[in-house]
């Protein structure tokens, strides 16, 4: 399913301070969700860095498959769906998707993982790339390219959108080092929307 709410206005704002903060990096590629959300905010940030970059879709880059959950608002959900609700949310290793048909986190990182490492097969040494998800699957894939059990997913805290986070990898084997993670000062909030950050 993947729900695809559109892009606020104030996104496009945000994408455009993520471009002028990212301008001075030369990139190889950029690799999008093909959810629309997604694949405009990468096209916009395109635009924004002018460095004629290819993009690729890639399905392992999708959302969570949220099932029942999607499309409903965060207090709508709290509601119809407390236990997996707070689990998603708070306790990965309690998250039990069947009770949703949805998609588990194990469902997820695995296909992001391959996503990932087949980016950096194609992209060895020192070529950097961008990578344009969603706050959740990023924030469980990304983990578990770094090794973090999902009882410990939420140590680090969330992804909020137009954050930038930095992970550094000469080959899928080798591994992966987290540079940074959330970046978000170039964007000169002056408070983080909790329902921003997943």
């Amino acid at each position: 399913m993947h729900g695809d709410s559109p892009l606020l206005p104030e996104s496009y704002h945000e994408i455009k301070r993520l471009g002028k903060h990212l301008r001075t990096v030369s990139f190889t590629q950029m690799y999008a969700s093909p959810i629309k959300r997604a694949r405009d905010t990468a096209n916009y940030l395109r635009a924004q860095l002018n460095q004629k970059l290819k993009l690729t879709l890639m399905s392992g880059l999708s959302e969570f498959d949220l099932g029942k959950m999607e499309g409903m608002a965060f207090q709508e959900v709290a509601q119809q769906f407390p236990t997996e609700f707070d689990a998603f949310r708070n306790h990965p290793d309690r998250y039990n998707a069947s009770n949703i048909a949805g998609e588990s986190f194990d469902q997820v990182i695995r296909r992001f993982k391959q996503a990932v490492d087949e980016i950096v097969s194609n992209h060895p040494g020192d070529q950097n790339v961008i990578i344009v998800s969603h706050g959740a699957a990023m924030n469980a894939g990304i983990n578990g390219l770094l090794g973090v059990s999902l009882d410990h997913l939420r140590d680090r805290g969330g992804l909020s959108n137009t954050s930038t986070t930095i992970l550094e990898a000469q080959s899928p084997m080798d591994g992966y080092q987290l540079v940074q993670w959330n970046e978000t000062d170039y964007l000169n909030r002056s408070e983080n929307d909790p329902t921003d950050t997943i």
